[in-house]
């Protein structure tokens, strides 16, 4: 059974608003790993038709946030360390260099957004709402991203975002993660405004080290 969450929505874009309400409770972890997702329990708390649920059923296993196994249904992966690390990895690769290239790229305007995006993390790190630290978390991302000069990074970084931001709701579950995470946003937001490349590399690799370490005691708790 879920945990009691007013999913209903208006049928105003239904589509899109089934794909965000089953995001926003598997990065919230309404939805634990390896549990399985029953269909018609999910029509009535979301209130919507079979049909316009398994289209978005496809689109978060387009994401791989969930699988669907023939003849047994829609899950939620029970993710190995393996593959958490494997994330991790190129997650490094990726958002190290991008912070290190945006340092030298990024406009003031982009810059003034990227300080809105970390102002807008550190309300929701003060707050109990772990589905908006994960969204805030990754708009700032999201921004360097986009002021890497690369949009080919770019473009396979977003490729990972929603299992990126599946772990990064793990990581923020802990005690104290979500400040220590606003603290070292914090260091890359000054490195790169300072235009230091070499500092911005070394500020989002502790980081993601950092959210690496705290994702796999989250995981081996679970466990």
């Amino acid at each position: 059974m879920l945990p009691d969450l007013n999913l209903r929505i208006s049928p105003r874009t239904v589509q899109q608003e089934t794909v965000d309400k089953l995001r926003q409770a598997i990065f919230s972890g309404l939805f634990q790993p390896g549990s399985r997702l029953v269909e018609s329990q999910l029509c009535a708390q979301l209130g919507v038709s079979r049909p316009s649920l398994r289209e978005a059923l496809r689109s978060l296993q387009a994401e791989r946030l969930i699988e669907i196994v023939p003849n047994r249904g829609p899950s939620i992966p029970a993710l190995s360390w393996e593959e958490a690390t494997a994330i991790y990895e190129v997650r490094e690769l990726l958002e190290v260099e991008a912070a290190g290239r945006c340092a030298a790229r990024i406009s003031p305007e982009q810059l003034r957004e990227l300080e809105k995006s970390l102002s807008a993390f550190e309300q929701a790190a003060a707050s109990n709402d772990s589905f908006a630290r994960v969204m805030t978390a990754a708009d700032f991302y999201s921004i360097i991203l986009a002021n890497c000069g690369n949009p080919i990074l770019e473009e396979v970084h977003r490729g990972l975002v929603a299992r990126i931001s599946f772990f990064r709701g793990r990581s923020m579950s802990l005690e104290g993660r979500a400040q220590s995470s606003l603290e070292e946003m914090r260091e890359i937001f000054k490195a790169i405004a300072a235009g230091d490349g070499k500092a911005a590399r070394k500020a989002a690799r502790r980081h993601v080290l950092k959210a690496k370490a705290a994702a796999k005691t989250s995981m081996d708790r679970e466990d």
